[in-house]
């Protein structure tokens, strides 16, 4: 389809508030999230919930620094990997998340049961419904991006930030081109 993806490993990522955000690690995951159009979140869940390894990664992306949002109105993927039976908890936590990073969550999500059973012994993810739901999900995360693309800066222009910075806050130029292609 001809996405370019970019993989963000932790380890080596200290804590939330454990360190600068100067830390390279940091630096790396938020200049990540900076040059992507879009996300793919995928945690184990623990517990019931996802892990914390997950969520330090999540709380290192600030929602605005140098009235830069490297988060608001990029797509995003959720996604789940389960030890035991099939599960939407984490799934569910990381839309709570994704809203609140204010980006653009997808319909479509894939939580994988077992996945111990799931993948080959070169990590690679076996032929089944589950790889099938995941590819249906990259696929819909692909067509997002594209149908929002061209429309990101009409989706991130907010009358709040335009009055905290002195901009016009009525007749937003985004808004007014929006209408007009009508």
């Amino acid at each position: 389809m001809g996405g370019e993806t970019r993989i963000y490993d932790p380890r080596g990522m200290p804590q939330p508030d454990g360190a600068e955000s100067s830390h390279p690690k940091v630096a790396e995951l938020r200049e990540l999230s900076l040059w992507s159009e879009g996300h793919v979140w995928c945690s184990p869940e623990r517990h019931g919930a996802m892990t914390g390894v997950f969520k330090s990664q999540i709380d290192w992306l600030p929602l605005e620094s140098g009235g830069v949002r490297p988060t608001q109105g990029r797509t995003l993927a959720v996604c789940q990997v389960n030890a035991g039976s099939q599960s939407f908890n984490t799934v569910n936590q990381l839309r709570v998340l994704g809203r609140w990073m204010r980006m653009i969550t997808i319909p479509n999500q894939s939580s994988v049961a077992k996945a111990y059973e799931e993948f080959d012994a070169d990590g690679r993810m076996k032929p089944s419904s589950y790889y099938e739901r995941l590819v249906d999900v990259m696929e819909e995360l692909f067509k997002f991006t594209l149908m929002t693309r061209d429309h990101s800066e009409y989706l991130v222009d907010r009358y709040s930030e335009r009055k905290a910075h002195d901009r016009p806050v009525h007749g937003s130029q985004h808004v007014e081109a929006a209408l007009s292609t009508k």
